[in-house]
């Protein structure tokens, strides 16, 4: 049953979910009298998310599960719509060099083109 808005004679809102067939009036929980269906309120609450950079999109063979189809599809989806987004909003744009390493001491901060090797 879809949800809707409605407002009673004495000025109380409430939502109450109902058949479409009983949507026209529904009795107010506050005063009991029949409300009349008003258009929804639109909602802006919410945050957008840009979705994973290219930074965490996996970077090895494993990080795919081994090449799973269905992720692989996922993630190409995941990473065009970044790609949408970063072409329209360049501050979003990351780092685009290559990784050089990402395994043992460079695990937690990766090795990238240009950057000085990481001490012992």
């Amino acid at each position: 049953m879809p949800l809707y808005d409605y407002r009673c004679p004495q000025g109380h809102l409430f939502e109450q979910m109902a058949a479409i067939a009983d949507r026209a009036q529904q009795n107010c929980p506050a005063c009991g009298q029949d409300g009349d269906k008003i258009p929804s309120r639109v909602s802006l609450a919410g945050r957008a998310d840009p979705g994973p950079a290219m930074e965490q999109m996996p970077q090895t063979w494993r990080g795919t599960y081994e090449g799973n189809p269905e992720y692989l599809g996922q993630l190409r989806r995941q990473w065009n719509a970044r790609s949408k987004l970063e072409e329209k909003h360049p501050e979003l744009r990351g780092d685009r060099r290559p990784v050089l390493a990402h395994e043992g001491r460079y695990r937690a901060r990766p090795l990238r083109a240009g950057d000085p090797p990481a001490d012992p």
